[in-house]
């Protein structure tokens, strides 16, 4: 093997290292494995783990055994989890020391497993084996009927049950990657040798898809296990990071740090940082294009797979707060009787989708996605496209606030919030008004050492006066230590806002 030697894989917090020699055998046992308990080519498993160096192989074990690999939210309970193995059809679980309790409990409920695997630690006699003792003795060599396989996420969930999406996986050999991996490695500028930094949880869609495509290009992924901003600064001088991918609320962390941390950071091998998952607010990014150069890339792009937009700096500043022109899908921005609306007004964004997707097992969520004629699929997200059609995102259609008969799209208030030096995060959802229906209603979570008193709320408000339409102004602020955020980057904002709304079953007051 050519690279036998060379990093595959470095944990970032323990120094950790596998080879490409070592990930290959690795692999090559534990589809070996799968095979001997009967997953054949189409079959589902799962894996419910924190970021760990195990991680990569039991996906790519999926990956050359033509199987659906659906990595979970590694902060899911038990009853959570169950629901993600059953729907999906899991005939096995790979699960780590960590995770162990959660897993075990979710076995109960998931009688269709029939092998439950534990990365870092003992099997217990029955159907929980350790993943190395399992393997010991296994060929290190591929199977004889490698084929290729694909992961099969779960949406986040933020709006109901999460879904599966499954889409068609071609009869091929591993080496061949599907048609968006090519698309991305070109697009992304990923190149043999390369050096990825991945801050992010490996259960969601984008971090997971970055690393593989990493590993096929011959680079080296090193993996945090968890998002620290002066850490990931200190990785990328010493591991001579070339690319990464991050979400808007680490850059926000990353520019509060002192300013003599982020003067002593070496960028200078950072050739593309790519970022996505959630809108970044305009001054942000001008902070971070002004910090690192002309180096950072934006994305929008569903799980679903049903569009995609891209840009690369100079295309974001000469359209400021765009997340790109459409370059796989053909979108229409449509209103509620999908009609077409003007350049420039937001609307519902349909695709006529890039690649065919189902959610797996749910044939009428995913009628529910598609529209009457079943050509356009939505996720539901608001947006316009500008002049020179590039896409503006202005939030989800589900947090839209409906005040006075006025639509108020709340991600405009919270791009601003975040950008107070007070603030850390900052979450705006309509809460019930008895007269105007759905009044503005911003919850904060302060820097440390910030008092989160009525004094900074009287501060933030009269802030937001300063910047934005009366309507949009949030008419109070409470305070949480921390707000749930998925670590993907993704706002749980549904769990604040329905607090506000108790039990009941509309939102019209």
């Amino acid at each position: 093997m050519a690279r036998a030697a060379q990093p595959a894989v470095i944990m970032a917090g323990t120094g950790e290292t596998i080879t490409y020699g070592e990930l290959e055998a690795r692999t090559n046992r534990l589809v070996h494995l799968l095979r001997a308990r009967g997953l054949r080519r189409l079959d589902h498993y799962a894996i419910f783990m924190e970021n760990n160096a195990r991680y990569v192989e039991c996906c790519g074990a999926g990956e050359r055994a033509g199987l659906y690999y659906t990595c979970v939210n590694s902060f899911l309970t038990p009853d959570e989890l169950a629901y993600v193995v059953n729907n999906s059809q899991s005939k096995v679980l790979i699960t780590s020391q960590a995770k162990r309790e959660v897993a075990l409990a979710a076995l109960a409920q998931c009688p269709t497993i029939e092998l439950c695997l534990v990365v870092d630690g003992p099997g217990d006699g029955g159907r929980v084996l350790g993943l190395d003792a399992a393997t010991a003795g296994l060929p290190a060599t591929p199977a004889a009927d490698e084929s290729l396989g694909t992961a099969m996420l779960y949406s986040s969930g933020t709006t109901g049950r999460p879904k599966g999406i499954v889409r068609p996986l071609p009869e091929q050999p591993p080496a061949q990657q599907l048609p968006m991996f090519d698309f991305l490695r070109k697009l992304w500028h990923y190149r043999e040798g390369m050096v990825y930094l991945s801050p992010a949880p490996l259960y969601h869609s984008a971090p997971q898809a970055a690393v593989n495509l990493a590993i096929r290009m011959g680079g080296t992924a090193v993996i945090m296990e968890r998002f620290a901003a002066e850490t990931y600064l200190g990785l990328i001088g010493r591991y001579r990071v070339t690319h990464s991918q991050l979400v808007p609320t680490m850059f926000s962390r990353l520019l509060k740090l002192p300013e003599e941390v982020r003067r002593r950071a070496d960028l200078s091998s950072l050739e593309i940082a790519i970022h996505a998952a959630a809108p970044c607010p305009v001054q942000v990014k001008e902070q971070m294009i002004a910090w690192w150069g002309p180096i950072i890339h934006e994305y929008y792009g569903a799980t679903e797979g049903l569009g995609f937009t891209a840009c690369n700096s100079a295309e974001w500043l000469a359209h400021r707060g765009t997340v790109g022109r459409v370059l796989l899908g053909e979108l229409h921005v449509l209103d509620d009787d999908m009609k077409p609306l003007p350049q420039g007004t937001p609307g519902t964004l349909w695709f006529k989708t890039a690649t065919p997707f189902e959610y797996f097992n749910d044939p009428a969520k995913t009628a529910e996605a598609r529209s009457p004629d079943g050509s356009m699929s939505t996720v539901g997200d608001v947006g316009y496209l500008d002049a020179d059609g590039f896409l503006h995102l202005t939030d989800r259609a589900t947090f839209m606030i409906i005040s006075g008969g006025v639509n108020i799209y709340p991600q405009e208030c919270e791009n601003l919030l975040i950008t107070h030096p007070k603030v850390a995060d900052a979450a705006v959802f309509g809460v019930p008004n008895a007269d105007l229906g759905e009044e503005v209603k911003a919850v904060i979570q302060p820097m440390p050492g910030v008092d989160p008193g009525p004094d900074l709320a009287a501060e933030l408000i009269a802030f937001c006066g300063q910047h934005l339409a009366r309507q949009k102004v949030p008419r109070s602020v409470d305070f949480e230590a921390e707000l749930p955020r998925l670590p993907t980057g993704k706002l749980y904002k549904r769990l604040l806002r329905d607090r506000y709304w108790g039990d009941r079953k509309t939102r019209i007051v």
